[in-house]
């Protein structure tokens, strides 16, 4: 398989390529089979003409984001006006899962946040708003400052991926993760923050019997004027604090 960074060099051209965002177009579970995820340009193709994914469909044709003035509407949890994937990433408790963003700029710094909600029913009929999510993972800021190093950094160096751990002992049922960068570089500014929801139906199998918190609605995990939502990343700081709820200790 070509890596990514030689797709987005052959597939954009190179006006775009200081500007192009991203969105998460395949996964792995346990480094095995490749599994496509959603592609945005799908999103108007009708039924049929397009392969059926986990990942959800957005209005997202240009790998966009979802500003902090609609982190109250539904558009915050899986990206602008989303609609459910078709299908499901088959993983159990305790297996990683590799996501493969298409691309990402090393000027959109950030933190990585993975989340899960349980889906009363089936992932592939529900709705973002009606989903409640809880956090599984984070990470962010690394070293320096004025941007620094962020965990971006190392999504870039890894070929554009990042991996995700889904909760050891998790009980058996259909899923939403949430996996999102925030990048930061306006965040200084009321307003300036970025958030890239990306979401993907996921069938947990296995023995587990931990079931997840009751979680939080995606229009509730952010304010605008949260720490972490506003955030000077061409300053001095040793520190950056992480927005949404903490992380499930599970």
């Amino acid at each position: 398989m070509p890596s990514f960074s030689t797709i987005a060099a052959l597939s954009l051209p190179l006006v775009q390529l200081a500007s192009a965002h991203g969105h998460v177009a395949g996964i792995k579970v346990n480094q095995g089979a490749w599994i496509q995820g959603a592609d945005p340009n799908w999103f108007y193709q009708p039924q049929g003409s397009v392969p059926e994914t986990p990942g959800w469909q957005a209005l997202n044709q240009d790998n966009g984001f979802v500003s902090p003035d609609a982190f109250s509407t539904a558009d915050i949890a899986c990206h602008k006006s989303a609609k459910p994937g078709k299908k499901y990433i088959e993983a159990n408790g305790g297996d990683t899962l590799t996501l493969y963003w298409n691309t990402w700029p090393d000027s959109h710094k950030g933190p990585v946040i993975n989340y899960l909600a349980k889906c009363n029913g089936e992932c592939t009929s529900a709705s973002s708003g009606g989903l409640s999510f809880t956090k599984i993972s984070e990470a962010g800021y690394l070293s320096g400052n004025n941007p620094g190093t962020w965990v971006t950094d190392t999504l870039i160096a890894q070929n554009f991926t990042s991996d995700v751990k889904i909760p050891s002992g998790l009980a058996p049922g259909n899923y939403v993760l949430r996996h999102e960068i925030i990048a930061l570089h306006g965040a200084g500014s009321k307003n300036g923050a970025q958030a890239y929801p990306q979401c993907l139906n996921i069938k947990v199998g296995g023995s587990g019997s931990k079931s997840l918190p009751s979680g939080t609605p995606g229009s509730s995990l952010y304010t605008s004027t949260d720490n972490g939502i506003i955030f000077s990343l061409y300053s001095a700081f040793n520190s950056y604090p992480i927005p949404g709820p903490a992380v499930w200790s599970g």
